[in-house]
């Protein structure tokens, strides 16, 4: 099956085309993601998640309802042999015209002997924003789903002690006149499971090479935060919307502190 093929069969199935692609743009015109002119980097790292979202900025770019402009980048920080060959492999199966650039990211997250997901994130971040804006990007775009948005919740919650979301776009703090967006907010990620395994296409789950017990750590407790999710749907099957719902719904009259711009505030300081 080429490219073409899905993309055709994808139009025809309403139903899974409304759980994607609608959901895609309904994210986009919620958040005010796009703007005339936009020129996206679309951040390839070689997953279902990324590869479905440069497929649904294809098609959103097929439909030439404004002018914007791609460019889908993928960045290689060190990955086996066989992992950048199935990205390679997938792109050219998809249709995805991809730039490929180098680093020695996972060499210098290894080195580090800090938590590894969390400096490996903190850094890709960084090396994509710098070769966007080489390019003449303005924003990158990255694949996190719903359920991405809703585990990270509450891993702040449970984890780090603190209620923080993963936001839909943020403007970068080191990059000026850059920004993050996150298209996929609003798609479900077994979703993208029914559009994956439908077509027959496979993706690593996680391409990182720096596998040791830090990495475990931090799988272990997404993967006990999804299990619990679960476990609370079996008995509340609103569980999920109502944490993303919360998210929008805070009441600062009942929050002991928050923290706004850097600064802390406290009910006590008007109480």
């Amino acid at each position: 099956m080429d490219a073409l093929t899905i993309e055709n069969d994808l139009r025809k199935d309403h139903d899974l085309h409304d759980r994607l692609f609608s959901r895609f743009t309904k994210a986009i015109r919620k958040y005010e993601m796009l703007a005339p002119g936009d020129k996206i980097a679309v951040c390839i790292s070689g997953g279902k998640d990324s590869m479905l979202m440069a497929k649904l900025f294809q098609e959103l770019k097929r439909q030439d309802k404004f002018p914007f402009e791609l460019t889908f980048l993928v960045m290689d920080p060190g990955y086996r042999k066989e992992v950048r060959s199935q990205i390679e492999d997938n792109a050219g199966l998809l249709n995805i015209p991809v730039t490929i650039f180098e680093t020695k990211l996972f060499d210098a997250v290894s080195e580090s002997g800090k938590k590894p997901c969390f400096l490996c994130a903190r850094m890709r971040r960084g090396v994509l924003y710098q070769k966007a804006k080489e390019l003449g990007c303005n924003k990158i775009a990255l694949g996190h789903h719903y359920d991405d948005v809703i585990e990270t919740t509450l891993m702040s919650m449970l984890w780090s002690g603190h209620v923080e979301t993963m936001m839909p776009k943020l403007k970068s703090r080191n990059y000026e006149g850059m920004e993050l967006i996150r298209p996929m907010y609003l798609i479900r990620e077994e979703d993208i499971e029914v559009w994956r395994d439908r077509y027959g296409l496979e993706f690593a789950d996680c391409a990182c090479s720096v596998t040791d017990d830090r990495n475990e750590e931090f799988s272990s407790k997404r993967k006990e935060t999804k299990e619990l999710i679960n476990e609370l749907k079996k008995t509340n099957p609103d569980v999920e919307a109502n944490i993303m719902s919360s998210m929008e719904n805070v009441n600062l009259d009942n929050v002991i502190s928050y923290t706004k711009d850097g600064v802390s505030h406290s009910f006590m300081d008007e109480y």
